[in-house]
């Protein structure tokens, strides 16, 4: 299809810069790579399991849908309600209910939430690539996503109250996901501690 102008330009801008940043960054090394890679670098460097995580990525590049990527994989019914939440706000084809997702279940949450980890980091040396993929996302969500972000929900919804209604509805099903999610990471973090002691 060939190219042509949409009609919300702050919405187009910000579509691009978002790509480019989740997809094409530069690590503390000055590599380019995903926000997904610099994540799954990180994890490793923790010590963490990846290999669910790698299996779910591989099986969608294979073509696999989402769902059926989920039942060749085991992961937390938290994980899998959050991820489904997500492609459910993709699948209303509805610009303005994805951008206030978009922007009040992630981008508007991540700066503040980061800041709280990276504080709370004791040798951040020891795991300089996590520390590094935080702040990078302390930086670009809170001086440039987070802003852009809110001003596409504005344009996006504009005058009409139904729209309006609809991101706030979707809005709070988004917090609802992602603090089951937390609880559910929370927890397995609590049950593993016990287990150590």
């Amino acid at each position: 299809m060939p190219w042509t102008p949409s009609s919300n330009p702050t919405t187009r801008r910000f579509i691009n810069e978002i790509v480019f940043g989740e997809e094409s960054d530069i690590d503390q090394k000055g590599v380019t790579m995903s926000h997904y890679e610099m994540y799954l670098e990180a994890m490793q460097q923790l010590g963490a399991n990846t290999l669910q995580m790698e299996q779910f990525c591989g099986l969608i590049q294979e073509g696999v849908s989402v769902e059926k990527a989920f039942q060749q994989i085991n992961i937390p019914e938290t994980v899998k309600d959050f991820v489904s939440f997500t492609f459910e706000v993709i699948a209303t084809q509805k610009p303005h209910v994805i951008a206030a997702v978009f922007t009040f279940g992630r981008e508007d949450l991540i700066p503040d939430m980061f800041i709280e980890i990276v504080k709370g980091i004791g040798d951040k040396q020891a795991i300089d690539k996590l520390v590094y993929y935080l702040e990078r996302h302390i930086e670009l969500d809170g001086d440039e996503h987070g802003p852009i972000s809110l001003k596409m929900v504005e344009e996006l919804c504009g005058q009409d109250k139904l729209k309006w209604d609809e991101a706030l509805i979707y809005s709070k099903k988004a917090l609802q996901h992602r603090i089951g999610l937390w609880s559910s990471i929370s927890s397995g973090i609590k049950e593993q501690k016990n287990v150590l002691v």
